[in-house]
Order: structure tokens, then C-alpha cells, then sequence
């Protein structure tokens, strides 16, 4: 403790920002050691500013005037406005000469402990000043801390609504900083607010599926499309080739020879006509094709026997041509012999079932004694006897 002027310096020197009492301590022996004119020179600095300096009326900025520097000047941008904490800010903002628009200072930043509210802040001034059209866009440049993160959100909030376009200042790594020294936040609000050098020419790949639908779907119109385009061939109609598929159902080699001989002839008797027109017919080949086959089956040869002992001539018929009422007569009949096939191995079945359980019924229900007894020592009791 010092007595009386020292002690009174010291404590005022502490009551600055950022100034401790060992600073204190030091600035006021500094100051009680310089010389008298330095100190007088100080004096008058300070009171000069006290009296001389003041807010700009508009954006809040330091002045000695009623409108700062950068308010007085017409060659600033309108359009943009850049929302700042303090007076110092600016000066830090102008020191990038990036930005040309115009500022507006708060005072401050919203801190419920330090007693600094909304109420607190120019606000008010900072709605009012949007009144002017020309503003297009609001720069918010708070510090990245919690009280600088608070007021950005509440000016956002706010502002969002009037329809006017709200801008936050990127935060991320420092110009020669290191990935690995940096913080997680700091890294993660670098990725977001990233930039984009180049758009690239890639484009961007829908659903597999609804590629491989729309694969199919463009497929299957070419088919159509084909098909629609390819003239319809005429019917085919009747020729020597119908007598194919009887040569194929021959055994001998000679019918598969003389059915292939056959189709030649009559190919050759058709002087060369198209598959699709019909030809002459060869009556004489005709014949004798028919009277080489043999009997389709025992129906056709029965029927041929009835027909002549009548003594009428039977007419001759090719396998394989029957009508619709006789292939569905004789599927009946096949399907009714098969049905009587199986009632009869049915019935079989059965008898020998009644004849086993006959004989059983006639078996005594006893069991005969055995010669040995199961256990030595013990006498077997038959429980039939």
C-alpha cells in the first residue's frame, strides 16, 4: 500500500481493461519518473478526446463530427451494410480493403451476466437505417465467440422476415495454420463454409433401378417398333412339306428316303414357287405316299375290317387328321380305360386286404410257451393259457 496521490494513480490505472494491479503498480512509478512535459502531453490527450470525440449519428462509428468519415463518403456502396460489435472492428475490417459498403456499430455484444441486452444495443438504429431501399445486403461480422454467436442469431432471427439478404462472416483456418493444431469446431466450420473452385462436367447419376426401368421400357418399344415396321408373311398354305412329320414318325430308313425323295418331287413339281404359294399337285405322288403308310391304329383297322365284310370300300385316311369330335372321342375313351384300369387294381387291392385279415381272425390269440424260461430260476407264465 502507498499513501495518498500514488496509491490514488494505482487504483485508477486499475480500474482500465485489460490493466491488473501489478500493471498498475508499474505504469504509475513509470509515470512518476518520466518527465513532466511527457506526462502534461497525456494529460491533455486525454481530456482532448473526452471533449473533441463522439459517436456518428448514423452508423455509431468514432467522430469528431456529427457523420463520420466513412458516412460522408459518396463513393461507399449502399447496397451492403456490415454489423459490427465495436468501434474497432471497423478498423479491422478496413484494414483488408475488401469491403466498400458502409458499417453500423452496436456497441457491443448481448451478455445476460454482464447485464448487456438487446435493449442495450443501437438495434433500434440498425432497423431504422434499413427504412433506406438501397440496402440490399446485411454482413453480420460478430466475434466467434459465444456473445458474439448469441447476437448474430438474434439479428438473424430478426432481420430474416423484412426480406432483405443476411450474410455471416466464414470462420475457419488462419492463413499458415495447421490441420492438425486446429480445434474441432474451427475445423468443422471450415468444411462447411468451403468453397468451390470448379463446378466439374460430371453430372449427377440418378437410381439404378429406375435406369435399368428405363432400359427395359426403351427396349421393349424398339421390339414393337420392329415388328410394326416388318411387313406380317403370308399364311403358309398347304404343300408336300406337311408330310414331314409322317416320314419323321417312320422306323424304316427307306420311308424316311422315299419321304424325302417325295418332298424333292414335289418341290420340283411346284416349278420353283415360293414357300408361301400354293403349287400344283402331283396326284400320282400323292397316292402312293398314302399307300405306303401303315394303319394308324387298331381303330382305323377295325373299322376298314367292318367296312369290308359290308362289302363297301373304306376311304383312306391319313394319321394325323382327324377332327376336333374325334381327337376329343378319343381322349374320353383313353381317359374312361384308364379309370377302369385303376377301380380294377383297386378292387385287386382290396380282396387281398379282406383275404390277410380272414386269415388273421382264424389265428389263436395266444402266445405257445417257450422251452427255455427268460429268466433261470423263475417259471414262465403264459397269460393266454
Amino acid at each position: 500500500m502507498y499513501e495518498g496521490a500514488v496509491q490514488n494513480l494505482i487504483d485508477e490505472l486499475g480500474r482500465l481493461p485489460g490493466v491488473g494491479p501489478k500493471s498498475a503498480q508499474r505504469i504509475a512509478f513509470y509515470i512518476l519518473n518520466a518527465d513532466a512535459s511527457e506526462m502534461q502531453k497525456l494529460s491533455s490527450a486525454i481530456t482532448q478526446v473526452k471533449q473533441t470525440v463522439s459517436f456518428c449519428e448514423v452508423c455509431g462509428n468514432v467522430s469528431e463530427t456529427k457523420l463520420c468519415v466513412i458516412c460522408r463518403d459518396e463513393r461507399r456502396d449502399p447496397s451492403a451494410l456490415c454489423v459490427v460489435e465495436e468501434s474497432k472492428d471497423v478498423v479491422a475490417v478496413e484494414r483488408t480493403r475488401s469491403f466498400t459498403g458502409r458499417y453500423h456499430v452496436l456497441g457491443g455484444a448481448i451478455n445476460p451476466l454482464a447485464g448487456m441486452g438487446p435493449e442495450q444495443l443501437r438495434i433500434r438504429e440498425l432497423v431504422a437505417r434499413l427504412s433506406d431501399e438501397r440496402i440490399q445486403e446485411i454482413i453480420l461480422a460478430m466475434d466467434p465467440n459465444l456473445e458474439g454467436e448469441a447476437t448474430a442469431t438474434y439479428l438473424s432471427r430478426m432481420l430474416t422476415p423484412l426480406g432483405i439478404r443476411v450474410s455471416r462472416l466464414a470462420s475457419g483456418l488462419p492463413v499458415g495454420g495447421d490441420l492438425e493444431y486446429a480445434d474441432e469446431i474451427t475445423l468443422g466450420r471450415a468444411l462447411e463454409g468451403r468453397r468451390i473452385i470448379s463446378e466439374g462436367t460430371r453430372f449427377t447419376q440418378a437410381n439404378a433401378a429406375e435406369e435399368f426401368e428405363q432400359a427395359v421400357e426403351e427396349e421393349t418399344a424398339e421390339v414393337e417398333a420392329q415388328k410394326a415396321a416388318e411387313p406380317s408373311a403370308p399364311r403358309q398354305r398347304w404343300n408336300g412339306s406337311m408330310f414331314d412329320d409322317i416320314d419323321d414318325s417312320e422306323d424304316t430308313g427307306s420311308t424316311d428316303d422315299e419321304g424325302s425323295a417325295s418332298d424333292r418331287a414335289v418341290e420340283q413339281d411346284a416349278g420353283g414357287q415360293g414357300a408361301g404359294e400354293q403349287g400344283s399337285l402331283n396326284e400320282a405322288l400323292l397316292e402312293q405316299e398314302i399307300q405306303a403308310l401303315p394303319v394308324a391304329s387298331d381303330q382305323f383297322g377295325a373299322s376298314q375290317e367292318s367296312n369290308d365284310a359290308a362289302g363297301q370300300e373304306a376311304p383312306r385316311r391319313v394319321p394325323g387328321s382327324m377332327t376336333a369330335e374325334e381327337r376329343a372321342a378319343a381322349a374320353f375313351d383313353e381317359e374312361e380305360a384308364t379309370s377302369q384300369d385303376a377301380s380294377e387294381s383297386q378292387d385287386a387291392r382290396r380282396a387281398e386286404y379282406e383275404r390277410q385279415l380272414a386269415e388273421l381272425r382264424k389265428t389263436p390269440l395266444r402266445t405257445a410257451k417257450p422251452d427255455v424260461p427268460p429268466i433261470p430260476g423263475k417259471t414262465y407264465v403264459n397269460p393266454w393259457e
